[in-house]
């Protein structure tokens, strides 16, 4: 190896004695930076932690709402104290002393203010789990033929929503029961089947009775005694236009769920299934609404949470659900918090019932999604 000139030597270790002089002052910078973040950070104490900085903020949040709460719950105390009106709920043991229309639960006016609302809200759990039935079935039919490649179908299916989602509810309602109201009297009654008559009573059916471990129908036949008919099952018209109303409206809204479920899904699968030689309703009850279920069940869920609170406009046709006879119980008694209260309570639990039992069910339908392989 052939030796440097000295000249040539000297500049490099110049060089490196520099850039090692520049390295110490770096390390020093930095050692100063780290040590005034530490003392910056110790004097700051805790307010720097994100997790206590939460958990304070909640604190007083909670406190808030909890003095809010408080101060309501004290001058409502007061002014109930101030206008002599007692409080809580034994008003519930006394006697309603209102008759309520005939329906499932067996009631006379004897009997207290808790048995009242008790039917009211079997009214209520009534027409809502018949509508979510009823507009399930009318809305799946509605969505299929909204996709119908027939012109006519298609056209009839798409006025239809456009109609009755574009129309009040209330106002709905108001129309299926004038249109009950113009139905002939008992003794001139529709009589569309042999032991069905329809008029402006509502529609009396045959009973049904089980024996023998058997559904038997037509047990017991309507018929028409004096002004009215006996015998058999009935269906009042403020029922029967609730039920066809909150279905009907509802169903337009399911309907519009089931056809953005149905377009959501690619059109290979249908392709494949229609080259496999299934017909088209086989490749919708066996390939497309498996596959759709995880689109339509949120949005449906939310539709029959919203027909079961809407059933409370039954007040403006007479219809005897929990809304209408709290109305009742609060103006009789005054007590118009805890009346309120357990109305708030039972369609909570009617709510959280019906989220509960979608999502049980939208566990077991949506399939399994097939594991990747890795190389």
């Amino acid at each position: 190896m052939p030796i440097q000139p000295k000249h040539e030597r000297i500049p490099r270790l110049k060089a490196n004695a520099n850039r090692s002089v520049l390295r110490i002052v770096h390390a020093t910078d930095r050692a100063g930076e780290a040590e005034q973040r530490t003392r910056l950070s110790r004097s700051s104490g805790l307010w720097n932690n994100p997790r206590f900085r939460a958990i304070l903020l909640q604190t007083i949040v909670v406190a808030i709402l909890c003095a809010v709460f408080t101060l309501v719950a004290m001058q409502t105390a007061s002014n109930l104290r101030t206008r002599s009106i007692a409080s809580g709920f034994h008003f519930l043991g006394r006697a309603a002393g209102f008759e309520i229309s005939p329906g499932p639960l067996p009631y006379s006016s004897r009997d207290p203010y808790a048995r009242a609302l008790a039917v009211g809200l079997g009214n209520t759990l009534r027409v809502s789990l018949l509508g979510i039935l009823l507009a399930t079935a009318l809305g799946l039919l509605i969505g299929v033929a909204r996709l119908s490649k027939i012109w006519v179908v298609s056209t009839l299916a798409r006025a239809y929503v456009e109609i009755v989602r574009n129309t009040p509810l209330l106002l709905q309602l108001l129309f299926w029961y004038s249109l009950s109201q113009v139905l002939p009297s008992p003794a001139h009654a529709l009589r569309p089947l042999p032991g069905i008559f329809l008029c402006v009573r509502g529609l009396f059916v045959p009973s049904l009775t089980w024996e023998g471990g058997l559904l038997w129908i037509g047990s017991t036949l309507p018929a028409l005694m004096g002004f009215n008919f006996h015998g058999g099952m009935s269906i009042s018209p403020e029922f029967g236009a609730l039920l066809i109303g909150l279905s009907t409206y509802t169903a337009a809204f399911i309907g519009e769920t089931i056809r953005g479920g149905i377009l959501a899904i690619d059109r290979g699968q249908t392709e494949a299934a229609a080259a496999l030689g299934l017909s088209r309703v086989k490749i919708l009850r066996l390939v497309v609404l498996p596959q759709a279920i995880r689109v339509i069940v949120p949005p449906t869920t939310s539709q029959f949470l919203n027909l079961t609170k809407n059933s409370s406009l039954a007040v403006a046709i007479g219809y005897p659900d929990l809304i209408s006879i709290t109305n009742t119980t609060l103006n009789q008694t005054g007590q118009a918090i805890e009346a309120i209260a357990l109305a708030m309570f039972a369609y909570l639990a009617i709510s959280l019932a019906i989220s509960l039992a979608m999502s049980l069910y939208e566990g077991r339908s949506v399939p399994l999604q097939p594991e990747r392989c890795n190389p």
